[in-house]
């Protein structure tokens, strides 16, 4: 049987993708690690959700195949449901059987009867997943595709055929009385081949050693011209007699072959293990002991292979795309519990236009929901990336929340490309090939270089990587010098940006930078840069943006409030003391 190609409902066989991951930093500064605790409290699973969103890829067809197949895991809770129950039904098996083990133990009659039940519960499972994607009428490429694959797999290992076999030939281990083996030999009685005649419910009958052999060989019409069992064949037990020795070598010190194939099993060779040396006859008799014994594992290690084969159709083509099953599942319950709490998601929608890389509407930072604010409580607010608006330089007072919705751009794009619902009334966009983000680092990694020196290294470094399908935000950065040298420094930054037309968010307090978007618009034609503004209504923070010049000073008034070095601040409280 042909082992066929895994199938996945995350990864389409699209040819030419190539995947970039978001590092580590760029994970926590959009608190991605955060969200994925959120969405599943199993670590196991939060990793798992986080390896699959910071995977991205600028191919629109990937986005819109996760979208489609989210849709139906998201729209049908009890397929949801059902499919967990399968999953973990599965996994137990896997877990705890013994298609899988490697072990030392001998291929006996019971295990691989094992093996069978083993089969059967595999078989039964994906037959549960067939009908379970068929109750439910998914329209996705994904799920649709992954039925026909397990319809095929299904055909292609004869599961059908199978299953009624192993129906019809299992039999529980306690039932299992005696087995029936045939062994051929050669001229000089060495055994050569031996194959399974029939699994037993009862015993052999003890009879007569003397009287059957002479029986058997005394007509010819006992010596049979076929190997088909005439169903009269007797075993009997090897007993030690009243003197301690077996009666069985007293009276057949030449034993016939037909005899001494009678100690094959475990039992004869126990019995024998002490025959005394020199009766002539041990060696013989082990031989055909240990030949039966090697020959029958052989015979169950073979059928143990055979059912390995076509459970490894099922174990391992099934059992790698549980955990993408699991991916969807558990964000389409995030979601749901989310949106049952009052809070807004929609679906996204893939931008096939040039000119346009985002618009969207009453988007939020999902943070915010996940850590209780409540959604009456929550401002939301529009914005749009296209060829006039490439780069935002983002200002506002302080606290104001300017990383939130920095960080929410990034959130928004991570959810979309893995096929999740977004938090907003309306969200179109162009896929990335990946984000960046340039948010203060902590102290101890700028022990060797300085703030600054470590600000300018990581800067160079994200912006050799990133393209104009990337996505860099900035927070604050080069703000850890003087102002001069940090204008210097971020003015540059900007005008690289431009030219490379990545979509950028610069958040940042220095105010003459917003000014100054004319003169950095002047230098290209493909990309251009925006002042955004996070309003403040008569000095409080309204958090809602807008496309205007600066305000101004309102970050040093807000600072010098907040420590209490305005002039009315200084002179009221030195009138007061005098």
């Amino acid at each position: 049987m042909e082992h066929k190609k895994t199938y996945s409902i995350l990864y389409p066989d699209i040819e030419g993708v190539e995947y970039k991951r978001l590092s580590d930093t760029a994970c926590h500064d959009l608190a991605l690690d955060m969200l994925c605790q959120k969405i599943t409290d199993d670590t196991k699973e939060a990793r798992l959700v986080m390896e699959t969103i910071a995977n991205m890829t600028a191919n629109p067809e990937v986005a819109k195949y996760r979208q489609k197949v989210f849709c139906d895991i998201l729209k049908f809770p009890k397929l949801r449901e059902r499919m967990l129950e399968l999953f973990d039904k599965f996994e137990f098996v896997r877990n705890f059987g013994t298609l899988q083990r490697s072990t030392d133990e001998k291929s006996g009659i019971w295990h691989l009867l094992r093996r069978m039940d083993e089969l059967n519960d595999y078989i039964t499972c994906v037959e549960a997943m067939q009908e379970c994607l068929t109750e439910n009428a998914v329209e996705s490429e994904g799920l649709r595709g992954f039925k026909e694959y397990i319809n095929e797999l299904y055909t292609d290992a004869c599961f059908g055929e199978m299953k009624a076999d192993i129906a019809s030939i299992k039999i529980p281990a306690s039932e299992v009385k005696s087995v029936t083996i045939g062994i051929n030999v050669n001229e000089r009685f060495e055994a050569t081949g031996l194959g399974l005649i029939s699994i037993n419910n009862k015993h052999f009958k003890k009879s007569g050693i003397v009287s059957n052999f002479a029986e058997a060989i005394g007509a010819k019409a006992k010596i049979q011209d076929t190997t088909d069992w005439n169903g009269d064949m007797h075993y009997h037990n090897v007993e030690v007699g009243g003197n301690g020795k077996y009666d069985i070598l007293d009276k057949t010190i030449n034993m016939p072959l037909m005899e001494k194939l009678r100690f094959a099993g475990d039992e004869a060779r126990e019995t024998m293990s002490n025959i005394a040396e020199g009766d002539g006859m041990a060696n013989s008799t082990f031989f055909f002991s240990n030949t039966a014994t090697k020959m029958l594992d052989m015979l169950v290690r073979k059928l143990r292979d055979t059912l390995n084969k076509y459970a490894n159709v099922a174990v391992l083509n099934v059992s790698q795309i549980i955990p993408e099953f699991i991916y969807y599942i558990r964000v389409a319950q995030f979601i749901e519990k989310l949106t049952g709490k009052g809070y807004t998601f929609c679906e996204p929608t893939v931008i096939d236009d040039d000119s346009t890389y985002m618009q969207s509407r009453g988007i939020y930072n999902l943070r915010l929901a996940v850590s209780g604010t409540k959604n009456d409580d929550i401002v939301t607010n529009d914005l749009d990336f296209d060829k006039e608006h490439t780069v935002y330089i983002l200002t506002g007072a302080n606290r104001g929340g300017k990383t939130t919705i920095t960080q929410a751009v990034g959130i928004m794009y991570v959810l979309a490309q893995g096929g999740i619902s977004v938090p907003a009334t309306h969200f179109c966009y162009k896929p990335l090939d990946c984000i960046y983000t340039h948010f203060p680092a902590d102290e101890d990694k700028t022990l060797d270089l300085g703030r600054l020196g470590e600000e300018c290294i990581r800067f160079k470094e994200d912006f050799n990587a990133c393209t104009k399908d990337s996505l860099y935000l900035l927070n604050e950065s080069f703000s850890t010098t003087s102002f001069e040298e940090g204008y210097y420094i971020a003015k540059d930054s900007v005008r690289a940006l431009l030219k490379k037309s990545v979509r950028t968010i610069y958040n940042t307090h220095m105010h003459k930078l917003g000014d100054d978007v004319n003169e950095l618009n002047n230098e290209n034609s493909d990309a251009k840069a925006s002042s955004l503004v996070m309003r403040s209504d008569d000095g409080k923070r309204s958090f809602r943006l807008e496309i205007a010049p600066p305000e101004g000073m309102s970050y040093a008034r807000d600072i010098a409030e907040k420590y209490g070095v305005t002039y009315e601040m200084l002179v009221n409280e030195t009138e007061l003391q005098s």
